[in-house]
């Protein structure tokens, strides 16, 4: 039980004797004192005026004298106006520090075979082309949060949705026909991924040379250049034959169904490839090719229950104006599906799948409509979590020379990001010497774990809401708020850690109460101690980014004192072996934490 919890139960037990009151936990609030008042914890009494009928510095003395004499763990108080300052006892402080070093993962819950499950959904690539830096924020926000569900004693599935079929997909299969040459992954040397998306870009060059001189061929005939244009991009000989793919792969063309599913599987070979560059990963995944067909036959079937209506081209469509929305389409006129129909057919899947009990959705916040939308769909069509599915909506990254566009394929690559980080990792690393002494191979798998970190963490720790601007140079910066700058304090604390053990020093497994302690000592115990706190509100809040907050501030208070306090020159033996105990946990701390953002921490550099 934490120190809070304990001066919790003993206010209540304050106010009962001291009033004759019972009150409950919620009317007891503790928060840390403020700097410029002595004391670690503060107990607000305003809550407690109208049962003590009493003035607040009065009914704060009283209830301090009380605690002061029935609970150990306070040492003295002081009162400033309706605020009781409490100073905790020194044996309570290693207390808590012996119950952080007994255990492995302290701040963290363990799921039982009880806990809620948690699906979350992230990455949702598209077949035609490699991830993209947009991409890399969604994959590393989604795993993310898995992780920080876990941490908070959810089960968790985490899940992907493949867009693998459509109008898209078929422009990059009519190119790499036309002007491939039969050019494999192998045949080239590039990653299937990077290959199919190549022919996307081809496909796009020459149609928009089509266009343009179909453009000038109606002008040239007399038509206005609006109209001609609007015309000429319909009648492209290269777009009617993608449409023309697209109806032959709905009737299961068969060889157009074998070069997509050619295609297709080196898109995923090349996906998986930088899935794992990225640390991230799925417990299932999902593909809009065996969905889409789900969503039709149950829209089909909530027109039959009256959910939904059928216009008079035959269209379907959802009527929302009762919940002030508008209409929604669900069907074409021609029985086609639209991603809101595809959305509903995963969700079919899925909760046939998973006794789901929530449903999250990792997209960016251009789709806030959408999710709105499917929420009331889901919930009319009898999914328990469609009314309370969250979209973890997040905004653009980009880098500092502009946005991305993918057609013209100046996209910012996911693989070129990642390897470029590394590289730049492996150089900043070289140049202030960390590497000494270590072999090529050690440099290559710390510049990685490094690089990644870097990466990782100056995305996640900005607010998921907001747009951002990735800066590569400023993430890999040894000092401040970044991901090496932690990664280099654990590496620190390790080393600290195998020199105690090359000079046999044994860090005890509890310390004994009486154990001295400084202020310093006391701010990082406490600091620790709010570890499962953080988790815990990064996980209401969906929020990687308090998490980050929570490790940097850990790591830069650790940082000052070390900077005051020296741990193996210091000449009291026991002031070395609470230091080594305390050092051993906020390093321990550390790495729980950034597990938590899929950031891993070198145990040298």
């Amino acid at each position: 039980m934490s120190i809070e919890n304990k001066i919790c139960g003993s206010v209540i037990k304050a106010v009962k004797e001291l009033y004759g009151a019972d009150v409950p936990e919620t009317m007891v609030q503790l928060q840390k004192t403020k700097r410029e008042f002595e004391g670690n914890l503060t107990l607000v009494v305003f809550p407690f005026l109208k049962i003590s009928r009493k003035k607040p510095e009065d009914t704060a003395q009283e209830i301090g004298e009380y605690l002061k004499a029935n609970d150990e763990n306070i040492s003295t108080f002081n009162v400033v106006k309706g605020f009781l300052n409490l100073v905790i006892a020194p044996a309570a402080w290693i207390g808590l520090l012996n119950s952080i070093n007994a255990d492995e993962k302290y701040g963290e819950k363990q799921a039982g075979e009880d806990s809620p499950l948690g699906m979350i959904e992230y990455s949702s690539p598209n077949t035609n082309k490699p991830l993209h830096l947009g991409h890399v924020r969604n994959n590393l926000l989604g795993w993310s949060l898995a992780q920080i569900m876990q941490a908070n004693g959810n089960k968790v599935v985490k899940t992907n949705i493949v867009n693998d079929r459509g109008i898209h997909i078929c422009k990059s299969m009519l190119a790499w026909l036309k002007y491939g040459n039969g050019e494999t992954p192998e045949t080239s040397g590039k990653k299937g991924d990077h290959l199919i998306g190549d022919y996307y870009v081809a496909f796009d060059k020459h149609y928009r040379a089509e266009v343009k001189q179909l453009t000038e061929q109606y002008v040239a005939e007399g038509m206005g250049a609006e109209e001609a244009e609007k015309k000429a991009k319909e009648e492209a000989p290269l777009i009617k034959e993608a449409h023309e793919m697209l109806v032959k792969w709905e009737q299961n063309d068969p060889e157009v169904r074998a070069l997509w599913k050619k295609m297709n599987d080196w898109v995923y070979a090349g996906f998986d490839e930088t899935y794992k560059a990225m640390g991230v990963g799925f417990d299932k995944i999902y593909y809009e090719s065996d969905t889409y067909l789900k969503g039709k036959a149950k829209v089909e079937e909530g027109l039959a229950k009256g959910l939904f209506f059928r216009k008079d081209d035959n269209s379907v469509w959802a009527d929302l104006t009762g919940e002030g929305l508008d209409q929604k389409l669900l069907l074409r006129s021609d029985g086609t599906s639209v991603y809101m129909t595809q959305d509903i057919g995963t969700a079919e899947m899925r909760f046939k799948d998973y006794p789901i009990d929530k449903m999250i959705y990792v997209v960016g916040n251009e789709q806030n409509y959408h999710f709105q939308v499917l929420s009331i769909l889901l919930d009319r069509l009898g999914f328990k979590w469609g009314k309370e599915l969250v979209h973890f909506s997040y905004g653009m990254v980009e880098l500092p020379n502009g946005k991305m566009k993918s057609r013209e394929g100046t996209v910012v690559d996911a693989d070129e990001l990642v390897a470029e980080m590394i590289y730049d990792a492996k150089k900043t690393s070289e140049e202030l010497g960390k590497f000494n002494d270590m072999t090529e191979e050690e440099r290559n798998e710390i510049a990685r774990i490094v690089g990644m970190g870097a990466l990782k963490y100056f995305i996640l720790k900005v607010d998921a809401r907001k747009n951002m601007l990735f800066n590569p140079e400023e993430s890999i910066d040894f000092n401040g708020n970044t991901g090496p700058f932690i990664q280099y304090t654990y590496a620190r604390i390790r080393s600290i850690m195998r020199k105690a053990a090359e000079q046999q020093i044994a860090v005890p497994e509890t310390l004994d109460s009486n154990m001295p302690l400084n202020d310093k000592e006391v701010e990082l115990i406490q600091k620790m101690s709010e570890y499962g706190a953080a988790v815990a509100q990064a996980g209401k809040d969906y929020s990687p980014s308090g998490i980050a907050n929570y490790c940097y501030e850990l790591t830069k208070q650790f940082n000052q004192f070390y900077h005051d306090y020296s741990i193996l020159r210091e000449e009291d033996p026991a002031k070395v072996l609470v230091r080594l105990v305390l050092a051993q946990n906020v390093a321990k701390t550390i790495k729980n934490g950034m597990a938590l953002l899929g950031i891993e921490v070198p145990e040298r550099m």
